[in-house]
C-alpha cells in the first residue's frame, strides 16, 4: 500500500493522487490518505476522489505528525500487504517511483529502502533555498541528499519498508515531530534489519518558501536530531557537530560590546556562507548562488537553537524530576 501523510497540502495532493491511480492499479495498491486535520480543502480534494476510485482512502490522524499518520495506516490497513510506501505530499515522484521500489526490494531484499533526495524551488527564495540544501553547504554531504550509488546504508529518506519489519520494531516514536525516520532507522539496523539506498529512483522536494517556515522546519529538524541522540546515546557525525557551533557563534557576538573581536567567529561564519554562495553562482552559473548562502545561514542558526533548546529542555526535565 502507498501512504501519504499531509496537512494542509491542497496545493499538491489532487496532483499527487491523479499520478499514483495509475501505478496502484498495476501494482494492486491501496492509497491511504492519512489527514492531519487540514483546513485548506485537502480533505475535500481526496474526498472527492475517493468517491471515483476506491483504492483512494481518508484516514484521520487526529494526532497531527506524520510518524503517528504512517503508524495509523499500518495499524489499520498493514494487515493485507507486505510492504508500504511513504510518500510525502510535498514533492515530486517519477511515474515508475513505486515500481523502481519494489524492483529494489526484490532484488536486492532488503526490509527497507530509501531514496536520495533532490530539491526544487519555484520562487526566488525556495530556488535559492534549493540551491542551498542540493550543496554541502546546506546537507553536509548527506549521501541521501547527494544521489549516491546503490549501497546499504544506516540512513536514507524513507521510501519503502516491510511492514513486518516496522512492526517488530514498534514503527515510528509519535514522539518525535521532525527527524522520526532517522530514529526508527537506528532501531531497524540496531534489530538486524538491512536498509538500501537505490539509485534507481530519487523524489523530489520542495523546500519552504519563506524565511520563517525555513526557520521553523530547520529548528524541528535540530530538535529531533537531538531528541535522537539522546535517546540512543549516539555521537553525533562530523557533518553535524560543526553546525551545533553556530548558535554559540552568534551568541558570542553579543560580546563585542565588551570587546569587537567576538565578532570574529560570527563573521568568518557568515563570510562562508555567502562566499560559497558566490562560488555557487559563478561554478553553477547559478543566479541564485549568493542568495543561497543566506539560505544557508538560515536553516544552520535554526538547526543549532532546536538541538541546544532540545538539550537545555531534556536537562531541566531530569532535574526537575529529581
Amino acid at each position: 500500500m502507498v501512504v501519504i501523510p499531509c496537512l494542509n497540502e491542497a496545493a499538491h495532493i489532487g496532483d499527487l493522487l491523479a499520478q499514483l491511480i495509475g501505478p496502484a492499479d498495476r501494482l494492486d495498491m491501496l492509497i491511504v490518505v492519512a489527514d492531519g486535520g487540514s483546513t485548506d480543502g485537502t480533505r475535500r480534494i481526496v474526498e472527492e476522489i475517493a468517491a471515483l476510485e476506491p483504492r483512494v482512502v481518508l484516514l484521520d490522524n487526529p494526532r497531527k505528525v506524520q510518524a503517528a499518520a504512517v503508524n495509523l495506516a499500518v495499524i489499520r490497513y498493514g494487515e493485507a500487504f507486505a510492504r508500504f510506501i511513504r510518500i510525502d505530499a510535498h514533492g515530486g515522484y517519477p511515474d515508475d517511483y513505486c515500481e523502481k521500489l519494489i524492483e529494489e526490494a526484490d532484488a536486492t531484499g532488503a526490509d527497507s529502502v530509501v531514496v536520495s533526495m533532490l530539491t526544487q524551488g519555484f520562487c526566488p527564495f525556495q530556488r535559492a533555498t534549493a540551491t542551498a540544501q542540493n550543496s554541502k553547504l546546506g546537507n553536509g554531504g548527506s549521501p541521501h541528499r547527494e544521489g549516491a550509488k546503490g549501497h546499504w546504508t544506516d540512513h536514507g529518506h524513507h521510501a519503502l519498508m516491510s511492514v513486518a519489519a516496522f512492526r517488530d520494531v514498534g514503527g515510528y516514536d509519535e514522539s518525535f515531530s521532525h527527524n522520526e525516520d532517522a530514529e526508527l532507522d537506528f532501531r531497524l539496523r540496531a534489530t538486524g534489519y538491512r536498509i538500501w539506498m537505490t539509485d534507481k529512483t530519487v523524489m523530489t522536494y520542495y523546500p519552504r518558501a519563506s524565511v520563517a517556515g525555513l526557520f521553523r522546519q530547520y529548528l524541528g529538524y535540530g530538535r529531533g536530531r537531538a531528541k535522537n541522540i539522546l535517546k540512543h546515546r549516539a555521537m553525533p557525525k562530523l557533518r553535524q557537530m560543526v553546525p551545533l557551533m553556530v548558535l554559540p557563534v552568534v551568541a558570542g557576538a553579543l560580546l563585542a560590546v565588551i570587546n569587537l573581536s567576538a565578532l570574529i567567529p560570527m563573521g568568518l561564519w557568515v563570510a562562508a556562507c555567502l562566499g560559497y554562495g558566490v562560488w555557487l553562482a559563478l561554478a553553477e552559473r547559478n543566479p541564485y548562488g549568493p542568495l543561497a548562502g543566506v539560505s544557508a545561514m538560515v536553516m544552520h542558526l535554526a538547526w543549532s537553537a532546536g538541538f541546544w533548546l532540545q538539550l537545555a529542555l531534556s536537562w531541566t526535565r531530569r532535574v526537575a524530576a529529581r
